[in-house]
């Protein structure tokens, strides 16, 4: 029961929430004491991980909500929704440490006068969103939620851009030179903005209904061959989509147009549930055709 308590992706998205929320004011505060500007910043990105939290919270309630008149396939697309939205932060964070590193690198050296505690501070920061962007990947895993996922991987940049900025700081004390961090801050966030591409190239295939992986196909052609010959005559069609956490998948496939009504049911029964526990999360639609149908649409048997 705690088990699950722990692996429920509101509680999850709520921790977020809460993380991002304290790690604001830290890095503001301690942004103000030190006169580092490179803190302030990082205070602003986190910034930015709170408003994907409190999106993946909003997104997370949303999707669990059972289908409507409205939404009669469910509110699975708020995730892949909020997963895109969270790859765009991604991306206009790594913009602005690019920005703020640019700025550096032209020469504007920003004073401290507290080094030590920004040290401690962003050392904090890199811990907490360790812990906290692990436990959203395990979470986010177990309940395939692309809202979580992409809210992992936001905070993940936050600890490279963090990481960047502890050295940083580390280096400036001990040497001065300020030119090293803004060069390390730039790499990484050439890195930050890939993974927020990534994001969004898979939320968006998913809002767009692209299919779903090759790997995940080739599974349910087996699970059907399996069955060729002594309960299918063949497969006509394959199709599958993803919303949110749920597989929609939609098969056609002929069968003996001799079969009972009963046994064609069953049949379905015995598929769908082969899929779902290969697959997880599916919502399978199976459509049953005689094989000896002579019309054009059922010209075309392909396995």
């Amino acid at each position: 029961m705690i088990t699950n308590f722990y692996e429920n992706k509101k509680f999850a998205a709520s921790v977020s929430v809460l993380s991002n929320l304290t790690l604001i004011v830290i890095k503001l505060i301690t942004g103000f004491i030190s006169g580092s500007v490179s803190i302030i910043s990082e205070a602003i990105h986190s910034g930015s991980d709170f408003l994907a939290s409190v999106i993946t919270f909003f997104a997370v309630h949303k999707s669990e909500s059972p289908a409507d008149r409205d939404h009669q396939f469910g509110h699975g697309k708020y995730e892949d929704v909020a997963g895109f939205i969270e790859g765009c932060l991604i991306i206009l964070a790594a913009m602005y440490i690019i920005f703020e590193a640019s700025k550096k690198l032209t020469g504007e050296i920003e004073p401290f006068s507290n080094s030590m505690l920004g040290i401690a501070v962003m050392l904090i920061s890199v811990i907490t969103n360790v812990a906290v962007s692990s436990y959203l990947m395990y979470v986010a895993k177990k309940t395939d939620s692309i809202a979580l996922y992409s809210d992992a991987q936001h905070l993940r940049t936050d600890i490279f851009s963090s990481l960047t900025v502890f050295i940083g700081l580390i280096i400036i004390y001990y040497t001065g030179l300020h030119i090293i961090d803004s060069v390390i801050a730039v790499i990484v966030a050439m890195i930050i903005m890939h993974t927020g591409y990534k994001i969004c190239k898979e939320a968006m295939n998913d809002i767009l209904d692209g299919s779903l992986p090759e790997e995940d196909i080739e599974k349910i052609k087996i699970i059907l061959k399996n069955h060729l010959e002594n309960e299918i005559s063949g497969i006509k069609e394959i199709k599958t989509r993803k919303s949110g956490k749920d597989k929609d998948i939609v098969i056609a496939l002929y069968v003996d147009g001799n079969m009972k009504i009963r046994d064609a049911h069953n049949l379905c029964d015995k598929l769908e549930n082969e899929i779902e526990n290969k697959l997880g999360n599916t919502k399978v639609t199976i459509h049953i055709e005689p094989a000896d149908c002579n019309c054009v649409c059922c010209q075309n048997i392909h396995i």
